[in-house]
């Protein structure tokens, strides 16, 4: 009965508890965060709205990309260029970020593949739609040119959302996320919600301004 007792003993003595509990304690997000895509990604995003803001501000306030292109609106237009190529290089690198993490097992299901169909489906309608109601001019911060539109756009898909731009890109890029099954997408979107929210907060008044300012004028010269 002894030899039985010291046997249990030495089997709880042998136990080792810790590597019992270390899985259950040590869980972490499947994130690699020390990765330079991922970074580089986070970089862009944050970089690409900073870059057209400052460089609009810069033209209202100079007319310098009107000056080198010759006319406001070639200089519009090359604005545009230098945003769609920014944007091209963004989402190169989001892509790589996601490329280069682990996925999250529970959301590889049929219907969290779906919901990113239907966003990405959901956000092109927007962003396409929006370009073509407003053009490129006043997509790309004609406004700030001295472009402006002669009345306020209401129709599809400004009557359904503010801003169906960003708001629509955001979806894609979260539709993408889930079709991939990447945490690490996810917090690169809501990096890009962020971005997209502060630039607004800036970019509203702005353009607010803007046209304030020459319905002013306007009724100067009547």
């Amino acid at each position: 009965m002894a030899d039985l007792a010291l046997s249990c003993c030495e089997i709880f003595d042998n136990l080792n508890i810790t590597k019992m509990i270390k899985p259950i304690v040590e869980v972490e997000l499947p994130i690699y965060w020390i990765n330079a895509d991922l970074w580089l990604a986070a970089f862009c995003i944050i970089f690409n709205p900073l870059f057209w803001n400052i460089v609009a501000r810069w033209e209202y306030r100079t007319h310098a990309l009107t000056h080198w292109f010759g006319s406001a609106e070639r200089g519009c237009y090359g604005l545009a260029g230098i945003i769609c190529l920014l944007g091209l290089f963004r989402d190169y690198w989001f892509e790589e970020a996601i490329s280069s993490q682990p996925i999250a097992v529970a959301m590889c299901a049929d219907h969290v593949r779906i919901c990113g169909t239907l966003l990405i489906v959901i956000g092109t309608v927007l962003v396409l739609s929006s370009t073509w109601s407003l053009g490129i001019i006043g997509t790309f911060l004609g406004d700030y040119f001295g472009l402006l539109l002669t009345k306020r756009v209401t129709g599809f898909p400004f009557n359904v959302m503010n801003n169906p731009m960003y708001w629509g890109s955001t979806m894609n890029f979260l539709g993408y996320s889930l079709r991939q099954c990447s945490p690490a997408g996810i917090v690169l979107t809501t990096l890009v919600a962020v971005c997209y929210k502060i630039a607004l907060l800036f970019e509203g008044p702005f353009t607010e301004k803007i046209y304030a300012e020459k319905k002013l004028s306007q009724e100067k010269e009547d």
